[in-house]
């Protein structure tokens, strides 16, 4: 057992085994981010993303005072970026792509993989001292919502393009904010890139998509219905549909909606998985990347009660019904997101331990479905 799988394996209280052994193949976990470290008292809000090369980014936000969210007390929030090139057995030093100033907020990454040109897009917000979903005024730039390129897998970033004006109508009295994802970023078949989001006030979930590559945007129309849905991921199914998976306000399950226009309209949502209002993530394990050839949804959620206990279900029909509940960790578990890695084997990006620790966890189709 190398160091890094018998570190995680005391601190998470996992069993460990070399990804490909006799099944049950368990999950392989490592701390990517640590509280109280480099210069930062925790890190949150964590997005992974798969890049054209494989090698894996864990983007966060690293709050610098304490655990507020963005705008809220004496907060001020930067967006980090570590890289593994090994399959997340080990990370790159700590990267900030953003320090919006003091007591500025750059928050909820969300990333999407150009597959033509390789390029990665990374979404998230800017919001001015103070500033938050509830604060933000209608009208103003208080809240921005903007996107950096790397053209080198992660390496390097561009300066920020701000899209506010579009994912928001800047003459609705109040529409105080848009938020991206976090996390959940995908490109269809099709060539269109999306990200989900979501708007306030109302609680409303919509998506901004691009149909040549990233050089423009539009805005998607807002899913129906008032059961106030926020942070939400996108997944494309077989049959060419998108499935968004929204954050519920209240009550003892999440919501879904389904678009036959790859994300520009959507149906009437129905209930999705029982959880405590927390954002959790959504992936597809398509057909070709299992042996047996079905394809199967994935989603990660703590089971609770409350924020703890992080579970995986699977889906075998296009997100109807989830299945097949596997437990991760049996600890304070809240946020997390996916991504696919080129040998199809699973990365879980999460925050673990009452937010002490983002941690990254990999496992593959025996974990999935023992036998």
């Amino acid at each position: 057992m190398t160091w890094w799988r018998m570190c995680t394996a005391l601190c998470l209280g996992l069993a460990t085994a070399p990804l490909g052994a006799e099944s049950p193949s368990l999950p392989m976990s490592v701390d990517v981010y640590t509280a109280g470290t480099e210069g930062y008292f925790a890190y949150r809000i964590p997005a992974v993303e798969t890049a054209a090369d494989g090698s894996l980014l864990a983007v966060a936000e690293a709050r610098k005072y304490n655990l507020e969210d963005p705008g809220f007390g004496q907060q001020d929030i930067d967006l980090v970026v570590r890289r593994s090139t090994d399959q997340g057995q080990t990370w790159t030093p700590m990267v900030v792509i953003e320090d919006p100033g003091e007591l500025w907020s750059a928050a909820n990454p969300t990333t999407v993989v150009d597959r033509p040109s390789g390029r990665i897009a990374l979404f998230y917000l800017r919001c001015q001292p103070g500033r938050n979903t509830y604060t933000a005024r209608p009208g103003t730039y208080d809240s921005q919502v903007l996107v950096r390129w790397s053209a080198d897998h992660g390496v390097t970033w561009s300066a920020a393009e701000d899209l506010t004006a579009i994912s928001r109508d800047l003459g609705d009295p109040a529409w105080r904010v848009t938020v991206i994802g976090p996390g959940g970023g995908i490109q269809t078949a099709a060539g269109r890139l999306l990200v989900p989001a979501w708007k306030f006030e109302p609680y409303r979930a919509l998506t901004l998509y691009s149909d040549d590559h990233g050089r423009s945007w539009c805005r998607g129309q807002l899913v129906p219905g008032d059961a106030g849905y926020d942070e939400s991921q996108l997944v494309e199914v077989a049959d060419g549909r998108v499935l968004v998976d929204m954050r519920q306000n209240a009550g003892p399950h999440r919501w879904m909606s389904a678009s036959q226009d790859g994300g520009q309209s959507w149906s009437a949502a129905w209930a999705g998985n029982p959880v405590s209002p927390v954002a959790c993530a959504v992936e597809r394990l398509a057909a070709h990347q299992t042996p047996d050839g079905r394809e199967r949804l994935l989603w990660t959620g703590p089971r609770g009660p409350d924020r703890r206990t992080l579970v995986l279900r699977v889906s075998y029909d296009s997100g109807q019904t989830f299945q097949n509940e596997r437990l991760i960790a049996d600890e304070p578990a809240a946020y997390s997101d996916l991504t696919v890695l080129p040998d199809h084997s699973v990365g879980c990006l999460w925050e673990r331990g009452d937010y002490k620790y983002i941690t990254f966890t990999r496992f593959d189709l025996s974990f999935i479905e023992p036998r």
